[in-house]
């Protein structure tokens, strides 16, 4: 993938980049200055759905080669595009450590609900030979058994980094039908106690406080300062 380097900094030299049908990005790593690079979007975005987060990278910058892992990847919140990406400069026959996604397959035991706890697993790998997943079957698992981390087949070469004994998946038993008519009815009662307590409250807060003396606004007397000059006068 051939990267360009970048002389214009800044949000209106990242628009233009972006513009030209490239994305941002700095290269780093090995004791290396921070190099402001360009990638190509669409081959970037193509390797993405390829290989992974952890595609491995051979770029081409300024007539050498480096290989590089995406480490951190920013995408504009609503139309999802790629903003800007931290790439990490690897070598081959070095050990990194990356996170690695899980891919649950097969069917939940009759009766069973799916507890997915883990969706990634961190593991120690050799540069060039980095896992795209790893996939974990749950047919035969029975209600109350579980898929720990240790029970996971990871390629040769590949270190677990993840506790062994962290949950991947556990098979809970799915609720019956009275046990979630009980959890509404008991969420509607929460509801109604919530709503009854906060009108309460709201009327307490409206009364008037004992010993305050409250104007009678239809005959024009009460009020502690007329009392006060009525006495005054007498």
């Amino acid at each position: 993938m051939s990267a360009e380097p970048r002389t214009e900094f800044g949000k209106g030299g990242a628009r233009r980049v972006r513009r030209s049908g490239r994305v941002p990005a700095v290269l780093y790593g090995h004791g290396t200055e921070p190099r402001h690079i360009s990638l190509p979007s669409r081959d970037f975005e193509h390797a993405l759905r390829t290989d992974g987060a952890n595609v491995l990278l051979a770029l081409a910058i300024d007539g050498s080669d480096e290989l590089a892992l995406p480490k951190s990847i920013q995408r504009d919140p609503v139309r999802g595009s790629i903003e800007h990406i931290d790439l990490i400069l690897v070598r081959r026959g070095e050990k990194i450590t990356v996170e690695v996604q899980v891919q649950v397959v097969g069917d939940v035991a009759p009766g069973g609900l799916l507890d997915t706890q883990l969706t990634t697993l961190s593991v120690a790998a050799e540069a060039t030979h980095i896992p795209t997943g790893f996939e974990v079957s749950i047919d035969g698992l029975a209600i109350g058994e579980a898929i720990h981390a240790k029970d996971v087949s990871l390629p040769s070469g590949t270190e677990l980094m993840t506790d062994p004994e962290a949950v991947v998946v556990h098979i809970l038993a799915a609720p019956t039908a009275e046990e979630l008519e009980a959890d509404l009815t008991a969420a509607e009662a929460e509801l109604g106690a919530g709503a009854a307590g906060a009108e309460a409250q709201a009327e307490a807060e409206e009364a008037p406080a004992e010993g305050d003396v409250v104007p009678d606004t239809e005959s024009g007397e009460g009020g502690p300062a007329e009392a006060s000059a009525d006495t005054a006068g007498e």
